[in-house]
């Protein structure tokens, strides 16, 4: 292996991700849906992918994508975490944090 790859290897082991929550919006129903996310940057990739698959597990969602398609919702971040090493605080604080939002938004949960 390259001397190349493996710096790059290296760097991508290394990368920082952004944790927080984020929601899911349709216009058309005025439907919400929150979520949170060890890696904020990769969360609606992974979204829209099963959704376009037909197979999301909450089902509202998807059947609201069903009814207005990629076009008719929206991705946003409602907030980034700090910088927490440890998994199990950090966990805790996106369980905390993913309930406020829920009850502020009157969202329901990815």
């Amino acid at each position: 292996m390259s001397t190349d790859r493996k710096a790059a290897i290296a760097a991508y082991k290394e990368r920082k991700t952004i944790a927080g929550i984020y929601v899911v919006r349709c216009a058309a129903s005025g439907e919400a849906w929150v979520g949170q996310a060890p890696n904020l940057e990769t969360i609606q990739n992974r979204i829209w992918f099963t959704l376009r698959q037909g197979s999301h597990p909450c089902r509202s969602l998807q059947a609201a994508w069903n009814a207005h398609s990629e076009t008719g919702l929206t991705f946003g971040e409602c907030e980034r975490l700090e910088d927490e090493e440890i998994a199990y605080v950090r966990n805790a604080l996106l369980k905390e944090r993913l309930l406020h939002w829920r009850a502020e938004l009157k969202a329901e949960a990815i």
